[in-house]
């Protein structure tokens, strides 16, 4: 009796430990927020593609133009899905912030940021904080399917209308793509299959789970030959854990598990990764609070001089000076 009432005091110990709000902690930084004296950069569109490889479908982007941009120097690139959440002014992310600030401070390199929204009908609603999309666009097959269509969407109908209007990079090094949940795995997908146009993957609690069959990314990863890519994930002990009300467990359906997992698999294979693991649920609070981190690390190798007379390299990215 003795032993069960002990393991039941554990038990009752164990959950009220467990917080009602694990993402309270999780706030953005002075790095995701605008400071005095950081150049702007200029938020353009929204602009729209149609989609050969989604017939009926379009999707809408945004592009973000640096303040440093300077058409004559060819500038790296940053591509997130679920562009409408990662732009919004009061959201999780606000990516545009932290590219000011970071390229201000010569912490990232001048990129192009495309903020892109999964493809839907034209009589269907752009998704939004409410609605991302799952009931009422392509975002499922879009982003949870392990084929190469939305790699097609991103490299063969988005890439082209980028490289006419900007004077972006050509090494796939210098082409990053990231996003949160089923856009985060889309993210991996993307360079998964297109290792010689992307290189760099930021993923937020990404839905590496059984979907539509992500769950077996690890076992791919260990099967497959090693790929050039640095990924960084983030994920919360509290997401998604597929632990029904009748007690019973699918480990397939564990977002937290499959993401240690592909870490570990990804770990295991030699692959450049980094991660966070928190105590956050599934959504973008801690991954938007480490946003300017995960951003740091994965464009951490960018040209650098040593020389202590450059004082170019030593002063801040001051807005490009333009002649007609």
């Amino acid at each position: 009796m003795k032993v069960t009432l002990f393991a039941f005091a554990c038990c009752v110990l164990q959950a009220q430990t467990l917080p009602p709000n694990p993402d309270i902690y999780y706030k953005l930084g002075p790095d995701s927020l605008p400071m005095d004296g950081v150049p702007k950069g200029e938020l353009k569109g929204p602009f729209v593609i149609q989609s050969q490889a989604y017939p009926g479908t379009q999707h809408t982007y945004w592009v973000y133009v640096p303040a440093q941009y300077d058409p004559k120097v060819p500038a790296s690139l940053m591509i997130l899905n679920d562009g409408q959440a990662m732009i919004a002014p009061n959201g999780d992310v606000r990516a545009f912030n932290v590219y000011d600030n970071l390229i201000y401070r010569r912490e990232i390199p001048v990129m192009i940021g495309v903020f892109i929204n999964p493809g839907r009908r034209p009589d269907q609603p752009e998704p939004n904080p409410s609605e991302w999309g799952d009931r009422t666009t392509n975002r499922p097959t879009e982003y949870n399917t392990l084929d190469d269509k939305y790699a097609r969407v991103i490299v063969d109908e988005l890439m082209p209308v980028l490289y006419k209007d900007y004077n972006i990079s050509k090494d796939p090094n210098q082409h990053g793509i990231g996003g949160a949940s089923s856009g985060a795995i889309a993210a991996f997908t993307v360079a998964w299959q297109r290792p010689n146009e992307f290189r760099k993957v930021l993923s937020i609690v990404g839905s590496f789970t059984n979907l539509r069959g992500g769950n077996a990314y690890s076992d791919i990863v260990r099967k497959s030959d090693k790929k050039p890519l640095r990924v960084f994930l983030q994920d919360g002990r509290n997401d998604n854990r597929s632990l029904r009300p009748d007690g019973t467990y699918d480990e397939s359906r564990d977002w937290f598990a499959n993401n240690v997992k592909l870490m570990q698999a990804l770990t295991d294979k030699g692959y450049e990764v980094n991660y966070s693991f928190g105590i956050g649920k599934h959504g973008q609070k801690q991954g938007g609070a480490i946003f300017p981190e995960m951003m740091r690390w994965l464009w951490r190798d960018q040209q650098v001089s040593v020389d202590p007379k450059d004082n170019v390299e030593r002063s801040f990215r001051a807005a490009a000076v333009l002649h007609p």
